[in-house]
């Protein structure tokens, strides 16, 4: 069984990319940290790191384990943290998973109530795709996340929120269809556009697109909207995304909804079973 300590020092060495350097921070001697991580690759049989003059390298088994070690270590700390808030909430961490959505605007406001109660509480935000959130909530290293309308998993838990996201496009504000109130499915045929890796999951939008999705002219695609919105004022493409996320009022960008209208429902992940930390349920108590 591989000590989490040695990971902690396995991945300070993955950092600074110097076994010198990476003693210092972790106040040991540099022959002590060589031995541990030999000792390391010899029980893992395998070479772990690439030893130069200056610096160190990670071998591919290497960068494994440091993917690995740092879900280990986030798993650990998380753990540590439950425990430490004791049964009195007076401190502990939340570890949120967050696609990108306007409602983290309402979200945050049960932050700061939260924060008024229980100024010991830390929240910790991942931000990222619904993929991401997903493979986190699964190896537990996340307590929520918040989503909109994701595709349905057995072993996850869903709960509503009292939110809902807005799809349209983004567009220059010199586009043709800037001239419109809203954008049609019509509108869409032969526009170059650029699309979220995720737009066409969930049943509310592969029931708007229908089967004209496959023809639709996508010249990109994004997992999250701000390097898209620089496509989007060089008129490289119009980009399908959520109202509120892009900045309108200072840049040559505008926003134009779909019509029909088409609304997302914004929902709280869960992992089955996995019990709640203090902190963690007093956010779930508040947020629905």
């Amino acid at each position: 069984m591989i000590e989490t300590r040695l990971l902690h020092y396995f991945l300070a060495i993955a950092r600074e990319q110097n076994i010198t350097k990476a003693a210092e921070t972790l106040h040991v001697t540099q022959s002590t940290l060589s031995k541990q991580m030999m000792d390391l690759e010899r029980q893992l049989g395998k070479q772990l790191l690439i030893r130069g003059n200056r610096s160190v390298t990670l071998t591919e088994e290497g960068m494994f384990l440091r993917k690995q070690a740092q879900e280990i270590m986030e798993l650990v700390d998380k753990t540590e943290s439950a425990f430490t808030a004791g049964d009195e909430i007076v401190g502990g961490d939340i570890y949120l998973g967050c696609a990108e959505t306007p409602a983290m605007e309402q979200i945050t406001k049960v932050f700061q109530s939260i924060h008024a109660d229980y100024p010991g509480i830390r929240f910790n935000i991942f931000s990222g795709d619904a993929a991401s959130v997903f493979e986190k909530l699964d190896k537990g290293l996340l307590d929520v996340g918040i989503l909109q309308e994701p595709a349905i998993y057995d072993r996850f838990e869903y709960t509503a929120l009292p939110f809902k996201d807005v799809f349209g496009l983004l567009m220059p504000r010199d586009c043709q269809l800037a001239e419109k109130e809203a954008v049609t499915l019509d509108d869409l045929d032969g526009l170059p556009l650029i699309f979220s890796q995720q737009t066409h999951h969930g049943p509310s939008r592969i029931e708007w697109f229908g089967a004209r999705y496959d023809r639709f002219h996508i010249v990109a695609t994004y997992n999250l909207l701000y390097n898209a919105t620089h496509l989007v004022e060089q008129g490289i493409g119009c980009a399908f995304c959520l109202d509120g996320l892009a900045d309108t009022k200072s840049r040559n960008l505008t926003f134009r909804p779909l019509d029909p209208p088409l609304e997302v429902d914004i929902v709280a992940v869960t992992k089955k079973y996995q019990p709640f930390s203090p902190a963690a349920k007093v956010f779930m108590e508040r947020i629905v």
